[in-house]
């Protein structure tokens, strides 16, 4: 039970601080590095599956990572793009907070849902794998996007020698 507390303190506090990360991260041009780099870092956390009490079934990673991918649908469509001069920045969403801590508030549910049936250890492997099925589809879908209007800019430069401010 103590465990379960505290992960979910320890999960307000991360969904706390990523929303600073990111009103911060809005005011900087975005880069394929800033993209991609999430995912990866966050990728080291699945060392705990090393670790026989962390391990899931198939069916369950199957289900947990299909989940996460639903949930990313909310933050895909919030997360947008707009060039300005030679640089392309992510537009802050103002539904991004209620999204973010709504996303962790049913996430939570779930955990205490699924968490009376399976193991601390098992639900703790399951939410790794939803929080990461919903970054990596999250992260994809806006370097899609990034890349979109990346060689919209790239071709306006190469077209005009210079790049006239863009309007979405």
């Amino acid at each position: 039970m103590i465990w379960a507390v505290a992960s979910t303190i320890a999960a307000v506090f991360m969904a706390t601080l990523m929303i600073f990360i990111r009103m911060k991260a809005a005011k900087k041009p975005a880069s394929v590095k800033k993209i991609i780099l999430p995912p990866f870092m966050m990728s080291t956390g699945a060392l705990m599956f090393l670790f026989p009490q962390f391990q899931v079934s198939w069916i369950q990673v199957l289900e947990a990572v299909s989940v996460g991918i639903i949930f990313s649908v909310l933050l895909i469509v919030s997360s947008k793009f707009e060039i300005k001069g030679n640089d392309i920045y992510l537009i802050p969403s103002k539904a991004f907070v209620f999204i973010l801590f709504g996303l962790l508030a049913l996430r939570i549910i779930l955990k205490t849902i699924v968490g009376q049936s399976i193991s601390f250890g098992e639900t703790s492997g399951m939410f790794f794998l939803l929080a990461f099925g919903m970054i990596i589809s999250w992260r994809t879908a806006m370097l899609l996007k990034f890349l979109k209007l990346k060689k919209q800019l790239d071709g306006e430069k190469t077209f005009s020698g210079k790049v006239v401010e863009q309007k979405p």
